[in-house]
């Protein structure tokens, strides 16, 4: 989606002649330009990842900017960790004086960029650096840079003007990247039989090697992952993650964990979630002598400072057929956590694993199977679809659904046999399940714009097969950003109907796109219904203001019905199955008024004054 946007602003953007105007507004403003967008996104990530003495610029206490887009550009906003400098970031919580500091930051960042991006552009807003200029400035004669003069009359004075300056070498590198485009040179040279400059693809914000756009985009060689960069971001978001599932659960370590893997994502990221795995249980991958990830090595418990923790790993239809050999890697690494000889509370792999091979009547290699996905040539649960139909009885149905598709194991002892069902063995894995979870690794996309991320998602499940009927924790690792932040999943559906479902500048940037934007409207509340149905995560507030927003203001109704009569009835028809399966508790006023106004919809589809 976010290329096909790059595609769409080739010809309008070549040139930053909006810029000014777009650096004056607010960063949670929806109506930067993308260069704009992109721009502060490098700017924040710069910060975090080689400036960590700098200030961060943000709107919002302890913040960091991220580029995400729907139909319009939007500005979403995560925590980042104090820093500590004399030019420190603040930790906002609630103290007034912390604020204030914040939003003094935030106004000096954003002049800064401004003045930057002004003195690189010309008088028709293109990029113009003027070698002289900047000659001048580098040896000390002429006038400073532009940010300079910003800086020096705040109370920032005192900034590493040496950082400074290496943070603005590199958006120098990424405004001219951003401008750069060459969609129509790329495709008139390909139509010529010519040779396209090959470039990998992804998500921009986290490579900037992706742009310019137009070239002949490849994704990675799969047995280079998981990279160094990736080993490192896992052991982070690992150590985030057990450190909130023992803040959550009275200082206990969780046993086992239910994780997903992406394909297309750990394209993206290098094999990040691959690597949260190996985190989990205590291996690290190694690399041979040409880069190939092929070994394994045992990290100490000693090393580890912790119990090797158990994983049930559920692997997207897309990962399975693209990255077999790290399936297989994966399955290596969980049954040489088996065998070793440790001590079971230091263990949780070795532990389970007899328990099951005791109960089952197995090996113990058997038991550790915990490399699942689908059977070869399917894809999805179909919990999905199923949903977005309103085509299930009950969340045993779609329980029943996960189970049957998903029990598919990779056994890296018989790597050419493929997915072999093993039901029995992946219901007793998900028995011992404490927590479940999954990665954002792209500000393109949410937990509620697509319906795969709930289509995955086993935490009812687990419920239900747990001897003690406990619900898991749920979390969400959001690696978007140079700081990954890990939150439960409640949180995270919460963060996302506020800034997307119920955000005036999102449902009114997709009601400015007609009749397609009222779908996007009625797919979002679906899949809230999704997660409501899987994980049971979705605060009745939700629909509630959902419900005011859409229903109750008259005006906004009339204006759902008249651009697509089709999907606002779908929408009226979901408040309504959200109520009837007891995800929301509506008024009898409420459902008096959705059944009324169905019946009005229905009318109007076929013609009826």
């Amino acid at each position: 989606m976010l290329f096909c946007f790059v595609l769409q602003v080739a010809a309008d953007h070549h040139s930053f002649s909006n810029c000014a105007a777009c650096l004056a507004r607010p960063f949670s403003s929806t109506h930067h330009c993308f260069p704009c967008c992109l721009l502060l996104c490098y700017f924040a990530h710069y910060f975090a990842a080689h400036c960590p003495s700098l200030f961060i610029c943000a709107q919002r206490p302890s913040a960091l900017v991220v580029l995400g887009y729907s139909a319009s550009c939007c500005i979403s906003f995560l925590p980042l960790p104090p820093c500590h400098s004399p030019f420190n970031f603040p930790t906002v919580q609630g103290v007034l004086q912390d604020v204030e500091l914040n939003q003094r930051m935030t106004e000096v960042c954003r002049q800064a960029v401004r003045a930057f991006v002004e003195d690189r552009t010309d008088k028709d807003g293109r990029v113009s650096i003027k070698a002289l200029n900047k000659f001048a400035q580098m040896t000390g004669f002429g006038a400073p840079e532009p940010w300079v003069n910003v800086i020096k009359d705040t109370e920032f004075k005192k900034a590493n003007k040496d950082e400074l300056r290496s943070l603005f070498g590199y958006l120098e590198f990424c405004l001219t990247q951003v401008v750069k485009d060459n969609e129509l040179g790329a495709l008139e040279q390909a139509l010529k039989g010519g040779y396209v400059e090959p470039g990998p693809g992804g998500d921009p914000i986290r490579n900037p090697s992706v742009l310019p756009t137009g070239k002949n985009i490849h994704a990675l060689d799969p047995q280079s992952i998981p990279t160094q960069a990736a080993l490192k971001s896992a052991r982070v978001v690992v150590e985030r993650l057990l450190e909130r599932q023992k803040l959550d659960n009275g200082n206990a370590w969780p046993e086992t964990i239910a994780v997903v893997l992406w394909g297309t994502d750990n394209i993206k990221t290098y094999g990040e979630s691959l690597a949260q795995v190996m985190c989990m249980v205590g291996i690290k991958p190694v690399p041979d002598a040409l880069g190939r990830v092929n070994k394994l090595e045992v990290i100490p418990l000693e090393e580890l400072g912790r119990p090797r923790v158990d994983v049930v790993v559920n692997c997207s239809g897309v990962f399975r057929d693209l990255f077999v050999n790290q399936m297989n890697l994966l399955d290596r690494a969980v049954k040489m956590a088996a065998e070793l000889d440790e001590p079971e509370d230091m263990n949780f792999v070795r532990k389970h694993a007899r328990q099951q091979a005791e109960e089952m009547g197995i090996s113990m290699r058997q038991a550790a199977t915990r490399i699942f996905s689908n059977a070869s040539g399917s894809y999805s649960s179909n919990v999905n679809l199923a949903v977005e139909n309103s085509s299930w009885s009950d969340e045993q149905q779609l329980q029943e659904m996960y189970l049957s598709r998903k029990s598919f194991a990779f056994n890296s002892d018989r790597p050419g046999a493929g997915g072999e069902e093993q039901r029995e063995v992946f219901e007793s894995a998900l028995k011992s399940v404490d927590a479940t979870f999954q990665n954002l690794d792209s500000s393109e996309i949410s937990l509620t714009d697509v319906s795969h991320y709930f289509d995955s998602d086993p935490t009812k499940l687990v419920s239900g097969l747990r001897t003690d009927g406990k619900l898991p924790s749920s979390y969400i690792a959001d690696t978007t950003t140079a700081n990954a932040q890990v939150r439960s999943l409640g949180e995270t559906v919460r963060l996302d109907a506020r800034t997307k479902l119920l955000n005036p500048k999102w449902y009114e940037g997709m009601l400015n796109s007609g009749y397609e934007g009222v779908r996007e409207i009625q797919k979002r509340l679906t899949n809230t219904v999704g997660w409501s149905a899987t994980s049971g995560q979705v605060d009745n507030w939700v629909y509630d203001e959902a419900n005011t927003t859409f229903i109750d203001d008259d005006d906004m109704q009339k204006r759902l019905m008249d651009m697509n009569p089709n999907s606002f009835r779908k929408l009226v028809a979901t408040f309504l199955e959200a109520n009837g399966r007891g995800y929301w508790e509506a008024t009898p006023d409420q459902i008096d008024r959705l059944r009324q106004l169905y019946m009005d919809v229905e009318d109007k589809i076929e013609g009826v004054d």
